[in-house]
């Protein structure tokens, strides 16, 4: 999509990107929920079939999405959609690496820009941003007519789970685009020549390990800056084995929650790859894209990632490597949960915020984002799976795509899910920085799960943090 022009006068948006970035420091170290300047009138147009949410007139959009695994072209069509809708606005659509970084003085300002897509590393704390009244409530989008179908509302567009997932305290303060699930990533073609087959248990995993070791390739490497790649394992295994109530417990905040056995016998599963040298010298300096692109070399035969990484490698993969993602195996053999058991949820998060100067075209351009056609593309660019109903029909899917379906079709019911990265980012960084000394062989189980379980009751005695229960 060709960058719109200038915007023909000056607007608070545009005088405030023009601040020093001594002055956007400063207020960098501001809460981010803080308010600034004064607030927005609601800007409206006539309600009518072809404009069901009153989106004015010739009235600018400014769209802020975080350009990451999934590419920016299923943000850019939706911004042509938009633009087709209403032909007399210009869509102001900017792709950034570091969302909070770059979003949190302009909250802190009451500046915001329409709509945000708050992902990847560094991202807005939610929670505290609809604790505080800054996420505009989707609900008028949500029963607003698709643009598909008018008689279906864009709810029923959506599959299961994505509307409790962007619910906070009674309100739906965000919609996740990406059907997501977390699991361990190997190449077929790399196990084919060698004659490995995919384990079943922990045991196995580190009986093939020694295997794979004595080939001369790395067992294992992961995105070492990044910790929490590697949390989504140890957290998988504890689930497996400690089932729904363990997820709850730790969600919930109850006491001794990450000391419990489940969370204490994957912590040593994970900490087995370190003791046992399976992971590839020097991982933990690696960047998750330093990390992705070892794998795709072969130098490493596994890999921990959401079902984001083979849209994020498609550019770097070999022809014929043939990714697929693997549930993680199971801990024991009398694990709560069956093996295929998968970490799940919705993710990239897009919002409107309160503050922004044309919310009815940030919920337009959200009802754009939502359609098929949108959807489809992004499944054929992305190669990853949306939450709009029917979006992969007639698809013609790659290695890696078609694993992930398969491993969600063979799982059913057995899909899970943790919310304190969601609920507590503080908690979320403990636990990610704990894991990253558990990698390293820094810490042992026992004094990762005794530093985690204090960050854990430090968020529960604070009277200051919103709480949650499932």
């Amino acid at each position: 999509m060709t960058p719109p022009p200038t915007r023909p006068s000056p607007t608070r948006r545009t005088l405030l990107r023009g601040a020093t970035a001594a002055g956007a420091a400063g207020l960098l170290s501001g809460c981010v929920t803080a308010g600034g300047g004064d607030d927005t009138e609601e800007a409206t147009g006539a309600v009518t079939d072809e404009n069901p949410l009153g989106v004015p007139d010739d009235t600018g959009l400014e769209v802020v999405m975080f350009n990451g695994g999934y590419g920016q072209a299923y943000t850019e069509h939706a911004a042509e959609l938009y633009e087709e809708r209403h032909p007399g606005a210009e869509v102001d659509h900017q792709g950034v690496q570091r969302v909070g970084e770059t979003l949190q003085p302009r909250f802190v300002a009451g500046e915001p820009p329409d709509v945000v897509d708050n992902t990847g590393a560094g991202r807005l704390d939610l929670a505290q941003l609809a604790a505080s009244g800054q996420l505009h409530d989707l609900a008028e989008l949500l029963d607003a007519p698709s643009l598909d179908d008018p008689a279906v509302p864009v709810r029923d567009t959506l599959m299961p789970g994505v509307v409790a997932d962007g619910t906070l305290d009674g309100a739906v303060r965000f919609l996740n685009y990406s059907s997501v699930l977390w699991g361990v990533w190997y190449s077929t073609s790399l196990f084919e020549a060698h004659g490995w087959a995919y384990p079943e248990t922990w045991d196995d995993m580190l009986a093939l390990c020694e295997e794979i070791g004595q080939a001369g390739i790395a067992p294992w490497t992961w995105q070492g800056k990044f910790p929490e790649y590697m949390v989504d394992p140890l957290q998988s295994l504890a689930a497996k084995t400690g089932g729904i109530e363990l997820v709850e417990n730790i969600d919930n905040l109850e006491a001794d929650a990450w000391r419990q056995d489940g969370m204490l016998a994957a912590a040593d599963a994970i900490h087995r790859l370190v003791t046992g040298g399976h992971i590839m010298a020097g991982s933990e300096a690696l960047s998750h894209t330093e990390a992705q692109n070892a794998w795709s070399n072969g130098e490493a035969a596994f890999i921990p990632c959401g079902s984001w990484l083979e849209g994020e490698q498609q550019e770097v993969t070999p022809e014929g490597f043939d990714m697929v993602m693997a549930p993680v195996p199971d801990l024991t053999a009398a694990d709560a949960m069956p093996f295929g058991a998968l970490q799940g949820s919705s993710s990239e998060s897009f919002l409107v915020p309160a503050q922004a100067a044309n919310p009815r075209g940030g919920l337009d351009y959200l009802r754009c984002l939502f359609s098929l056609d949108v959807a489809r593309g992004f499944t054929e660019t992305a190669k990853a799976l949306p939450v709009v109903r029917g979006a992969t029909d007639g698809v013609e899917m790659s290695t890696g795509l078609a694993s992930v379906a398969a491993a969600v079709e063979a799982a059913g019911e057995h899909v899970f899910g943790y919310k304190y990265r969601l609920w507590y980012a503080p908690l979320a960084k403990a636990v990610d920085d704990a894991t990253g000394e558990l990698l390293t062989g820094r810490l042992d189980p026992e004094a990762w799960a005794d530093r985690i379980q204090t960050a854990a009751d430090d968020v529960a005695a604070d009277d200051s943090i919103t709480k949650h229960r499932r």
